[in-house]
């Protein structure tokens, strides 16, 4: 019998991708927090900047039965975003930039309203947010707010987004934003009128979730709520 040809090593599994990391096939092999679910085999798809698996787990339905199942996750790390706001004014700090998956699937030209955000790559959130304000809007941020952590798209996205609020001032930028241009950023910067920022949600000018879901935490516990203005 003629034994199985042995296969090439793999960029990423067995050798150094271009962005020198092994391993990518081991994450997930190790969970042991659900007794209902057992990882079977991880495939590395794709390693491009950030990276496709898909795994092979077996799941223990409610009448005790095991099916196999295949789920493809997208990891592309863990992020933060932050909500600039000067209550006194009433306006909060938000960035316009192109985004080609919008564009791709039907916004009508790409420019996002957004927060503030990015990768948190090696640093912890707070760091991270900080690092990305300055960088997009100019802003040196002081005091941080910390408001939840959320998982923006369960089905297949592994990221856990950080979300934070914190409030600015004219002496608070330091900077003119506007992102890296070595990274090809090209940020606008917008001052918007917190009430003319909820009005954008409504038709659609906004349409970004992350902002949304910060617009609307700072009318109904944050800043702008009802509570907040009577201090």
């Amino acid at each position: 019998m003629t034994a199985p040809a042995s296969r090439s090593p793999l960029p990423g599994v067995d050798v150094p991708d271009h962005r020198g990391r092994t391993g990518l096939d081991r994450t997930g092999r190790d969970l042991t927090g659900n007794p209902r679910v057992r990882v079977v085999d991880v495939e590395l798809l794709a390693a491009g900047w950030h990276v496709l698996r898909r795994t092979t787990l077996e799941y223990r339905g409610a009448d005790g039965s095991w099916s196999r199942q295949q789920r493809e996750t997208y990891d592309r790390g863990n992020g933060a975003t932050v909500l600039l706001y000067e209550r006194d004014r009433r306006t909060v700090l938000l960035t316009r930039q192109f985004r080609y998956p919008v564009y791709v699937n039907d916004h009508p030209d790409g420019m996002l309203i957004e927060t503030a955000a990015g990768l948190l790559d090696e640093d912890d959130a707070a760091t991270a947010i900080r690092r990305e304000a300055a960088e997009e809007t100019g802003v040196a941020i002081g005091e941080l707010q910390h408001v939840y952590d959320v998982y923006m798209s369960p089905g297949s996205v592994t990221e856990r987004i950080h979300f934070f609020a914190a409030a600015y001032d004219a002496a608070s930028r330091t900077g003119s934003g506007g992102g890296l241009e070595e990274e090809g950023e090209e940020i606008d910067v917008l001052e918007i009128d917190f009430d003319e920022a909820l009005a954008m949600i409504r038709d659609g000018r906004i349409q970004d979730a992350k902002t949304i879901m910060l617009l609307h935490w700072a009318a109904i516990d944050g800043p702008f709520s009802a509570g907040a203005l009577r201090h």
